[in-house]
């Protein structure tokens, strides 16, 4: 290494650079330094994927009992809606409220029913169904069996029968003009209509679970 800089400048040993004009007087070597240390480890393209998170099992349904609420609170709207309907459409609103039962609940739980599912539902709603009818029934009837209305209205219908039994008028003329007759009449009346609520209620029920029950 030159002790002169090409500037004229008498350089000291060693040195790096001309103290003068700055130019430098040897090559510096540096070490190479690693690049990206800090830069994550290289993935391996052959590892194992990673395992799927597991799918958690879909809940069992409700049984359709009244211990399912929204069997009960479906079959409860259900059977309020054939009460009103009983004005309008008689007969047609009980099965109709069994259908429209099991359509509600398809739609609310997203569930498929079977035939079996839907006569059950039908049978919440002919039962809540009934207590409604019952009730009209009774507010019907009642006042006029305790008046002698209802009486004198049957005994003068079995005037009109085409062919009747003189013996049968007899006895139900005397059963219709004693109280404990009627009574006996009001609740047959009675067994009569819950037989024919509740069948007709879950008929509509299974017919439902037949058409949409399974759509």
């Amino acid at each position: 290494m030159a002790d002169i800089c090409t500037c004229g400048a008498q350089l000291p040993p060693d040195s790096l650079f001309c103290h003068k004009c700055g130019k430098p007087q040897r090559e510096i070597e540096t070490p190479e330094i690693e690049r990206n240390v800090f830069a994550p480890p290289p993935v391996a393209t052959d590892a194992a994927p990673l395992p799927a998170p597991p799918v958690e099992p879909r809940p069992a349904p409700l049984p359709l009992n009244f211990r399912n609420p929204i069997a009960v609170r479906i079959a409860l709207m259900a059977a309020v809606g054939a009460t009103l309907l009983n004005f309008l459409v008689p007969i047609l609103n009980w099965p109709a409220a069994g259908f429209f039962a099991v359509f509600l609940y398809c739609r609310k739980t997203g569930t498929r029913l079977d035939v079996s599912a839907g006569v059950k539902i039908g049978w919440i709603t002919g039962l809540l169904t009934y207590g409604f009818a019952a009730i009209v029934f009774a507010a019907t009837l009642i006042p006029d069996a305790l008046s002698g209305k209802l009486g004198t209205t049957m005994l003068e219908q079995m005037k009109n029968w085409p062919a009747h039994d003189p013996t049968m008028v007899a006895q139900m003329t005397h059963l219709i003009q004693t109280t404990q007759g009627m009574v006996m009449l009001v609740l047959f009346a009675l067994a009569f209509l819950f037989v024919f609520v509740t069948c007709l209620s879950m008929a509509g029920g299974a017919l439902g679970a037949k058409l949409v029950g399974r759509s």
